[in-house]
């Protein structure tokens, strides 16, 4: 049966994020809805040696309040080489930053040029897919629907209409949304819903700098177990490693 996911693009988000596209035939970037400030949308953690740090890509905010997150447009063009370094002085002690930080720059660099935030993370999240093996169709909600359309709708109503148009018969929902999404919309159109399970993202990997630190991007886990394995616990066969 055909699943799809719709939710909005994030900064190097982590290995839950992966694990949800790799779970759908069809993955939909929710871009066209409101940009939120201090929130995923630009930043994520990484560790440190003084423990969790933020890097917040630097975005155009004056005068954009209502904009939407497609619309958003980056604020200083060196962001980037200051968020690669921050991550090198972080995980230069990982255990592959050898052979994981080059494929980190390379990423960094795929996106060095483009001026909007969408942009930016759909560019990096599509290479990490590719790298990690993810074969899942990704796409806009724009590619699928007319913005003014969306605007107009309810928000069930809307995710609904895309699944549609994606031509899914399950649409993954993250568990944060069962307190507002209204199943039944979904299946009067003969879709189902499910619920992506993340309790399996709090199993500890070896980490540098102390405790076990879940929710950091996805650049802690390449860095720390290497590519590999970053796959594997991305795709639901992670049997561990030695701490």
């Amino acid at each position: 049966m055909k699943r799809v996911a719709i939710i909005q693009s994030s900064y190097i988000p982590w290995r839950g994020f992966f694990a949800a596209i790799a779970l759908c035939e069809t993955f939909v970037f929710f871009d066209s809805v409101q940009f939120t400030r201090r929130d995923w949308r630009t930043r994520n953690v990484i560790k440190t040696p003084q423990g969790v740090h933020w890097l917040s890509v630097p975005v155009q905010q004056k005068g954009n309040f209502h904009a939407p997150i497609d619309s958003m447009r980056i604020a200083d063009p060196g962001w980037w080489q200051a968020h690669l370094k921050s991550i090198e002085i972080a995980y230069r002690r990982a255990t592959h930053f050898d052979d994981a930080f080059p494929l980190v720059r390379r990423l960094f660099e795929t996106i060095a040029d483009l001026p909007t935030l969408s942009q930016v993370n759909q560019g990096m999240i599509t290479a990490l897919c590719k790298e990690l093996g993810i074969e899942t169709r990704l796409l806009r909600d724009i590619d699928l629907l007319p913005r003014e359309a969306m605007a107009a709708m309810r928000p069930t109503e809307r995710l609904v209409k895309l699944s549609a148009a994606a031509d899914a018969q399950i649409y993954l929902s993250g568990p944060s949304a069962k307190s507002y999404l209204d199943e039944d919309e979904f299946n009067a159109l003969g879709m189902q819903v499910e619920w992506m399970d993340y309790s399996r993202f709090g199993e500890p990997y070896p980490q540098v700098w102390g405790d076990f630190a879940s929710g950091v991007s996805i650049v802690d886990t390449l860095l720390n177990l290497g590519l590999d394995q970053t796959r594997a616990i991305v795709l639901g066969r992670y049997r561990g490693v030695a701490a």
